[in-house]
């Protein structure tokens, strides 16, 4: 199903940047002490306590107005609020309510959507919120969101808010759900057009021509498919207020999808910015396909010319691909886990091998291993290579187990989680890799602490 958005709104520096870092558990908002800092919607995946949502943060929703810049970012807050399923209105506990906070308590009651008061910067219990009844939005919830204090009755109170939870529609109807992502005209219309063997879906040369993910359900090989193909994604800074709309659809599509089909244009190449669309597939945990489409643009150079008539077409494409590889590997080094496939969506070259590795990573999404062979696999790789020590402590492996699926999930007991090196954690991802066929899926690893008996039981 689609993560429901929780967007974080209010005047200009009260902490929304700071509340969304914590909530996020990542330092991705630029954090400062003056005002007007975050000037685009930053948005993430966010586990809450029990749902996971599609976490937006704003610029000051007022304020400025004589200023263009502010009045752009109030322009983009405010479509947030109306995107948004739930509003967390952050003021500022120790100012008080002042009469921005007025104007965008206004605002928010307007929107008729369910949200959530907040006072930051209550860090001194002392400290009395009283005096924001006067917003009309009832009595705000105290919190700190730099020492992650009162963050658990926040994110209660906003979980309770939150739209009912459905039954994902893949599953239901037991549909393989493939997202097709990546920048703007790249061929991902093209693509789905030439997968579908039909024109379902509006193909432009202008980029962004796609605004929603549009989903089409089709039949491969007797199995119910459903293609998700999105709008593209541009870098943040550059993003227009659509182009926000159709990243958050990105974002609704890769968490109703399994798969994620990850296209970049084969003739240009890969850059930064396609490996940061397959790195929103990644992050989401989404079993990943790249995807080098408009390759028969490409593969022209791989003919005889005058010049060199000698040219073995089938080596020269084998060449061609093999140094396209390369440069992808290199731009992409977190997917190093995903195969790549050659398309051309105007003659529909690749197309049935693409179909099948995704069928084959969709198999891998959902794998699972047996308790028995995983902790002798552990054990094997503990011998080979042993853990790091750190201040005289050795790193100990005692158990592992599978939890979930879809991305593959590992749960590791050891004895102290803090030993456990980035290095040694990647380590037991490739042991894993090398012994069973996890091609095209990212794999997970929470390391926990021994369970300790108690005692005299």
């Amino acid at each position: 199903m689609a993560l429901p958005i929780v967007a974080i709104v209010g005047r200009t520096n009260v902490g929304k940047s700071s509340l969304f870092n914590r909530l996020a558990g990542r330092k991705l908002a630029v954090v400062e002490d003056f005002p007007g800092v975050t000037r685009d919607r930053v948005y993430s995946q966010a586990e809450l306590d029990r749902r996971m949502v599609i976490l937006v943060d704003t610029g000051g929703i007022v304020g400025g107005e004589g200023d263009e810049l502010f009045a752009k970012v109030k322009d983009q807050a405010a479509r947030a609020l109306r995107e948004a399923d739930v509003i967390i209105m952050m003021v500022d506990g120790q100012e008080g309510p002042t009469d921005l906070d007025h104007e965008v308590a206004d605002i928010v009651r307007r929107s008729g959507k369910p949200y959530v008061l907040a006072a930051n910067k209550m860090e001194k219990t002392s400290l009395d919120s009283e005096d924001f009844l006067s917003l009309r939005l009832g009595l705000p919830v105290n919190i700190s969101a730099i020492h992650g204090r009162g963050l658990l009755d926040l994110v209660e109170d906003v979980e309770a808010l939150l739209p009912p939870e459905e039954e994902p529609e893949s599953q239901r109807e037991g549909e393989l759900a493939v997202a097709i992502i990546g920048k703007p005209n790249v061929g991902k219309s093209a693509l789905t057009n030439a997968i579908l063997g039909e024109e379902r879906v509006i193909v432009s040369e202008m980029p962004g021509t796609t605004r929603d993910a549009v989903d089409t359900p089709f039949e491969y090989r007797g199995e119910p498919w459903r293609l998700v193909d999105t709008a593209g994604l541009r870098r943040r800074g550059k993003r227009k207020d659509t182009e926000f709309y159709s990243s958050l659809r990105t974002l609704h599509a890769l968490s109703r999808s399994q798969v994620a089909l990850c296209v970049f244009d084969a003739f240009e190449g890969p850059s930064a910015g396609d490996a940061r669309v397959a790195g929103e597939a990644h992050e989401a945990g989404r079993a990943l396909v790249l995807v080098a489409n408009k390759w028969d643009l490409l593969k022209q150079y791989a003919q005889p010319t005058e010049d060199f008539p000698d040219l073995k077409p089938s080596k020269a494409e084998k060449m061609l691909k093999s140094d396209l590889e390369r440069l992808l590997r290199d731009e992409m080094p977190f997917a190093s886990y995903a195969p790549l496939v050659f398309t051309s969506a105007q003659t529909g070259e690749g197309i049935e091998e693409l179909l099948a590795v995704t069928r084959r990573v969709a198999d891998n999404f959902q794998r699972r291993i047996e308790t028995g062979p995983l902790n002798r696999l552990l054990r094997q790789a503990v011998t080979r290579h042993a853990p790091p020590t750190r201040k005289g402590r050795q790193l100990k492996v005692l158990y592992g187990t599978q939890v979930r699926t879809g991305p593959p999930t590992f749960a590791l007991f050891v004895n102290d989680p803090t030993l456990m090196h980035l290095t040694y954690e990647r380590y037991l991802v490739n042991c894993l890799r090398r012994e069973y066929d996890f091609e095209g899926t990212p794999l997970r690893l929470l390391v926990r602490a021994r369970r300790r008996e108690k005692e005299g039981g």
